[in-house]
Parts: C-alpha cells; structure tokens; sequence
C-alpha cells in the first residue's frame, strides 16, 4: 500500500500545489486492469491499484477548478521484468509459459502491453489535446477490460 498508494498520496500533494499557483496542469498515475477488475491471483495488489484509482477520481474533483486535471493509466500484462512476477511465481519456466498463454487468452488483441503504449497514453493525457479528460482510469490493455 505505501509503494501504490501512500506515494501517489504524497507525491500529487506536493504537485498540486505548483500547479494551483501557475494555473493548472496534469497529473498522471499508473496503476493497473487489476484496479479496474479485481484479481484472485493478487488481491492485495489489486486493493491498492483501486485505491489508485479512486484517489485519482477524487483529487480530479476537487482540484478541477484550479485546471489540475488528474487521470491515471491502467495498463494490462506488459512485457516487462515484472511479467515474470505474475506469470512464473513458482519458479518453473513451462509454467510461466502457459499462464503468459492463458492470460493472453483474454486479451482482444492477442498481445502483451508494451512500454511504449504506456508511454504514448501519457504523453496524449499530458497534452493539451486531453485539456477536458480528468478522472478517467484509461485501460491499456488490448481490450481485456472491455470484456
């Protein structure tokens, strides 16, 4: 909880602020499909990852009429280090393996998050092409949540 949730607390109060006194600005969290739709594998990541998303809605309110806009992007299963953590928790590679292939199951688009996905929607929610999106968890997952 302290590294989802106390961080993303503490670091948004110290960033509003500069951005209330120079007329607004956006705030971007990451957190994950797991607090959009709960996990049975992790469900206490998946606890703080919803805690994410629910600060993010309400800082989105109450700091709407400063011009902080406030949203956070949810990404699915990314081809990253971390996948391993989700994918092979006992260690064995074949296992790893089929459960990669199971989750990708459920993803529409038949293929893992990558980085950069990631990286575009920030830069889209950063933009002044996002200037009237605040409170939104936008889903980068290939579909997975539309499920």
């Amino acid at each position: 909880m302290s590294r989802n949730v106390t961080s993303a607390t503490l670091g948004a109060g110290e960033v509003i602020k500069y951005m209330r006194e120079r007329g607004g600005g956006s705030v971007i969290f990451t957190s994950s499909v797991s607090g959009i739709v709960g996990s049975m594998m992790s469900p206490i990541y998946s606890a703080a990852k919803f805690a994410v998303v629910g600060l993010t809605k309400s800082l989105a309110q109450a700091f709407a009429g400063d011009q902080v806009r406030v949203n956070v992007i949810c990404p699915g299963l990314a081809d990253t280090p971390m996948k391993l953590g989700f994918t092979g928790r006992s260690g064995v590679a074949a296992e790893a393996a089929a459960n990669e292939t199971k989750l990708l199951t459920a993803v529409p688009m038949g293929r893992l998050c990558k980085a950069e996905d990631v990286a575009y929607a920030a830069l889209w929610l950063a933009s002044d092409e996002s200037s009237f999106v605040t409170g939104v968890a936008l889903p980068v997952d290939g579909g997975f949540t539309a499920r």
